[in-house]
C-alpha cells in the first residue's frame, strides 16, 4: 500500500523573499494560515495556534529553513494521534513571481486515515486560495 503524499504548486506575483515572509513570519502566516508566536527557524519547536480559537493546532519542529528557497517541518495535528509527517515547501524565481510548491509527506495510509487525508487536501486548497488573496491584495494598514 502507497502512503499518501500531497503535492500542490501554486503561482504568486512576489518575491521569493516576500513569499518566504509569509511561510515563516508570524504577522504573514496569520493572514492565511495559522498564527505561531515566532518566526519560523531551523531546530526550533513549531506551533501554530488558531488565529481566533488561539488554541495550539500544529506541532512539530523546524528541519530546515533556507531563505528565501526552502523550507521543511514536520507536522502533526491532534487527528493524527502521535504520527508525525513532514511538509517542504520549495520557492522558485520565475519570470514575474514565484512558483510555491508544497510537498505533504508521511501521512496515514490505513483507509480508517483516509478522511484525514482528505481533510488536510482540502484545507491546503483553501489555505493556498488564503495566501493568494493575502499576497496579491495586501490589506492596507
Amino acid at each position: 500500500m502507497t502512503q499518501p503524499t500531497l503535492r500542490k504548486t501554486i503561482y504568486l506575483k512576489a518575491s521569493r523573499s516576500e513569499v518566504w515572509a509569509f511561510l515563516t513570519e508570524p504577522e504573514k502566516l496569520a493572514q492565511w494560515f495559522h498564527a505561531p508566536q515566532k518566526t519560523l527557524e531551523k531546530g526550533q519547536k513549531l506551533e501554530m495556534f488558531g488565529t481566533t480559537s488561539g488554541d495550539l493546532l500544529i506541532w512539530g519542529e523546524v528541519k530546515e529553513a533556507r531563505a528565501p528557497e526552502y523550507l521543511e517541518y514536520t507536522f502533526t495535528v491532534k487527528p493524527m494521534g502521535d504520527a508525525v509527517s513532514l511538509v517542504k515547501w520549495t520557492l522558485a524565481e520565475v519570470a514575474g513571481g514565484t512558483q510555491l510548491s508544497l510537498e505533504h509527506s508521511g501521512l496515514p495510509a490505513a483507509a480508517e486515515a483516509f478522511d484525514l487525508v482528505l481533510a488536510l487536501d482540502n484545507g491546503w486548497d483553501k489555505h493556498f486560495i488564503q495566501m493568494r488573496e493575502a499576497i496579491h491584495e495586501p490589506v492596507p494598514a
